[in-house]
């Protein structure tokens, strides 16, 4: 999906300079900015290559997935004693879609093709494992 000026996300440097981050999913790379206030708001460029997946996990604050490129799927969970149960359907993302994720909700993601998001996660992010 282009603009009137041409620009595509194949050919925009918004996609260039993201880098791996250690302890996350192989197949992962970001770019991302900082909130600057305490109600400010977190935003990463993310890129997953297809195959790749995060294990079940939680955010203390709401976020928002749009997919750029690419498709993905979600899976929300509950948990049962030290057990986590699927919770209702796989969300599946198509390009275009947008996401969203309530603070605290065990999910996963895994994606089925290659994948750009714009991800937006209410204040600062943190990655809580739900294993």
């Amino acid at each position: 999906m282009g603009s009137s000026n041409g620009l595509s996300s194949d050919t925009s440097k918004v996609w260039d300079n993201h880098v791996s981050v250690p302890g996350t999913p192989e197949g992962f790379t970001v770019r991302t900015t900082y909130p600057t206030n305490p109600n400010g708001a977190e935003v990463m460029l993310e890129r997953w290559e297809a195959g790749s997946a995060e294990p079940p996990h939680s955010h203390p604050g709401d976020d928002m997935t749009v997919v750029i490129e690419g498709k993905m799927s979600i899976q929300f969970y509950t948990r049962s004693g030290d057990r986590l149960i699927a919770d209702g359907e796989q969300v599946i993302l198509n390009k275009g879609d947008t996401g969203y994720v309530k603070a605290g909700r065990i999910h996963d993601a895994k994606y089925l093709e290659d994948c750009k998001l714009v991800y937006v996660h209410d204040n600062a992010f943190v990655f809580t494992a739900e294993n």
